[in-house]
């Protein structure tokens, strides 16, 4: 590991050496370089860069072309800056600023070689500023008198060359030709984020790099300089590293045979990446990806000694990183901590600017407080002072509840509500412990069946008052109340009851009675409220339907089955033709002879109706022979019609008898005389208003 020793100490061991060897018999073939000042800054001040610099050199040699200073590590663009402090005190040097590559060249305006002396004076001004009040983090100064970029992490040296159109073959063989105060040069293998961005981002151009993929497509590895053999890369641009790099994106794309690794030119992508390209890159003059020339890297290759042509110093930044108290209820006091930037003095202050420090160390404790109070601490730089909020949490009051006796009527949900002075309300279902059930001022609770409890809490950002407010829900049960469809008969009233003794009533009527009576169908309802404290309602409702009572308009008879047909029907009337027997049909079958009576009535005794009818039995046939069965053929029901004839013939058309009221009956003899068993024909004559009813009979012997 490489020692820091003061600049005195090295000064002394260069005249050692010079003493013991006879300083004359010395051939020095680089001067060394000697720089001592690591340094806190506070951003947007100016700082020396060293706090002391020397060149130990031959005593034949008196100067160089010049010094070149650089921000190799953490250098942010656009705001870091390097400059002479007096330049007017430094006549035989000018300086050259880099923005891009954040180095300071040192140099003669004549272009002649510096004196060593006016170059040591020139550098021991050189200060640093950076125009942010936000910058962070540390700068590395490289301070070497070659013009290639240092990097102190490496203790490489870094050059870019120009070389318009040249290929990646002919850039490795220039580079490994080239030499650097003795160190021998590579085409540049890049290993870590600090190289990167120095070597792109901070170089003066794109160019090649000493990676490829020839060997084995896919597997990228560094193929000059010590690193030669190491793998890199594994893959396209979906790949893995197993250890650093740093491609555009995209890349590498293997469009064509692209093996070969090259610094992105400068706006194409991420500064300062990598894209794959053949050996000659693109042949067309100013094309993005046309090679416009390479990095040779020295340092590192066996057998050399690190040279000391170069040296570093470095500023640090302060910052204070301060831990979060955990807030605390009601008052009480914290003990703050921070860590900072080693080397730095922690200051504690009650203020954002300015002001006496209260106390310093990496600890402060504060005295008792009760109310949330914001303390202040930066690391000796007022411009990075940190805020550190100590929170006092107020234990909110009891909470107070809209109403602490609910109650409703039936099952279903509860709406509670509650509040505090502040925070926040919790729900529960016992008085103490258990699992908060909701969390809010207002609470729905779910489908409730029974009484019940539940209890409100308040908590403030984890201060708890444990004194539970009751809201005590209670569930009433409302009548039952069953709705009715009732029957209003034709003409007459109908006594309505609200079916529950004891209640209090409302109708649709206006009426307030448990009972009521109607004349007219309808719907009706009652609200049935229980008495005080309850007070649920149920609503009954009660459909009256008016029943007409029956009209009969006509019975048709045909034959023994007659058809009772009614001025208007309706569902609920029933017919019957004996008086006894009712059906919902109003058609009947095997009717007997004779007069008859048709009944009609409503079913729930609202009244019916009758009417008589004839049913005229014409016999089939019949046996005159004196058995006294079927002996004579007559007509059942005739008796009913007073004028009604029968006339019968036979098969000619021959009368052989007419009968009536006077002779109901014939025996099947003409003029006494028995008639052959045949067919005979009949026709009635009940009167003028019905039509003449014909058929025929069978006479058996």
């Amino acid at each position: 590991m490489k020692k820091n020793y003061s600049l005195k100490t090295y000064i002394s061991l260069a005249f050692l050496l010079s003493n013991f060897f006879g300083f004359a018999q010395i051939t020095t073939t680089a001067p060394i370089v000697i720089a001592t000042g690591d340094q806190l800054y506070c951003p947007q001040s100016s700082i020396n860069i060293v706090t002391d610099f020397n060149i130990i050199h031959d005593l034949t040699e008196t100067g160089t072309k010049g010094v070149y200073i650089q921000v190799s590590s953490g250098y942010s663009s656009g705001l870091d800056q390097l400059a002479l402090s007096n330049p007017a005190s430094h006549p035989n040097v000018t300086t050259s600023w880099d923005a891009t590559a954040g180095k300071l060249s040192i140099t003669s305006p004549l272009g002649t070689d510096v004196l060593y002396s006016d170059l040591i004076a020139a550098v021991k001004d050189v200060v640093f500023t950076n125009s942010s009040s936000t910058a962070s983090g540390t700068r590395t100064f490289s301070i070497t008198i070659g013009n290639a970029n240092y990097l102190p992490s490496t203790q490489h040296f870094y050059l870019y060359v120009p070389s318009i159109g040249i290929t990646w073959n002919s850039a490795r063989d220039a580079a490994a030709a080239s030499t650097y105060y003795g160190l021998k040069g590579y085409l540049a293998t890049i290993l870590s984020a600090d190289e990167a961005k120095l070597i792109g981002e901070q170089a003066s151009g794109t160019g090649w790099i000493g990676g490829s993929d020839a060997e084995t497509e896919g597997v990228w590895k560094w193929v000059t300089g010590p690193e030669a053999g190491t793998i890199f890369w594994n893959g396209a641009a979906n790949g893995s590293t197993p250890n650093f790099a740093f491609w555009n994106t995209g890349e590498p794309n293997q469009q064509g045979d692209e093996d070969y690794a090259h610094i992105t030119q400068p706006g194409v992508g991420i500064p300062g990446s990598w894209n794959d390209l053949s050996n000659t890159g693109s042949l067309t003059p100013g094309d993005a990806y046309q090679p416009k020339g390479y990095v040779v890297e020295y340092g590192g290759s066996a057998g050399e000694s690190s040279l000391q042509i170069a040296t570093s110093t470095k500023i640090t930044i302060p910052e204070a990183n301060v831990l979060t108290p955990t807030p605390i209820c009601d008052s009480g006091s914290f003990t703050l901590t921070a860590t900072a930037t080693a080397g730095a003095t922690i200051s504690w202050y009650n203020q954002a600017t300015g002001g006496a420090a209260i106390a310093t160390g990496t600890s402060y404790t504060t005295p008792v407080i009760n109310t949330t109070t914001t303390y202040y601490v930066d690391a000796g730089c007022e411009a990075n002072r940190k805020s550190v909020t100590a929170v006092i949490n107020k234990t909110p009051d009891t909470p107070t509840v809209a109403s602490s006796n609910i109650s409703r009527c039936g099952p279903g949900n509860v709406t509670l509500q509650a509040s505090t002075d502040v925070g926040l309300i919790s729900w529960y279902t016992t008085s103490s412990g258990g699992t908060s059930v909701w969390t809010g001022n207002i609470f729905t609770a779910p489908n409730i069946t029974s009484s019940t409890t539940y209890y409100a809490e308040a908590s403030n950002n984890g201060c708890l008052n444990t004194t539970r407010t009751p809201v005590n829900i209670t569930i009433y049960t409302p009548p039952v109340v069953t709705d009715e469809t009732v029957v209003l008969c034709q003409f007459q009233k109908k006594m309505l009851d609200a079916g529950i003794a004891g209640m209090n009533y409302l109708w649709s009527t206006g009426a307030t009675t448990q009972t009521i009576e109607i004349g007219v169908a309808g719907t009706y309802t009652v609200d049935v409220t229980s008495p005080s404290p309850q007070n649920c309602t149920s609503r009954k409702t009660i459909i009256v339907e008016e029943h007409e009572v029956p009209q009969i308009d006509r019975i048709d008879v045909e034959g023994t089955r007659a058809i009772i047909y009614l001025k208007k029907e309706q569902p609920y009337f029933e017919y019957s033709v004996d008086g006894s027997n009712f059906q919902d049909s109003n058609i009947f079958y095997d009717v007997p002879g004779g007069l008859q009576t048709a009944y009609v009535r409503e079913k729930g005794g609202c009244g019916g109706t009758a009417k008589n009818f004839v049913v005229l039995v014409f016999p089939a046939f019949f046996t005159p022979n004196n058995d006294s069965y079927n002996d004579v053929w007559e007509v059942t029901g005739m008796e009913n019609y007073p004028q009604a004839q029968v006339t019968i013939f036979d098969r000619y058309g021959k009368l052989l008898a007419q009968l009536s009221l006077s002779r109901m009956s014939w025996d099947g003899t003409f003029n006494k005389v028995q008639l052959p068993a045949s067919d005979y024909w009949y026709a009635l004559k009940i009167d003028d208003t019905h039509p003449i009813l014909r058929g025929h009979f069978s006479l058996k012997r």
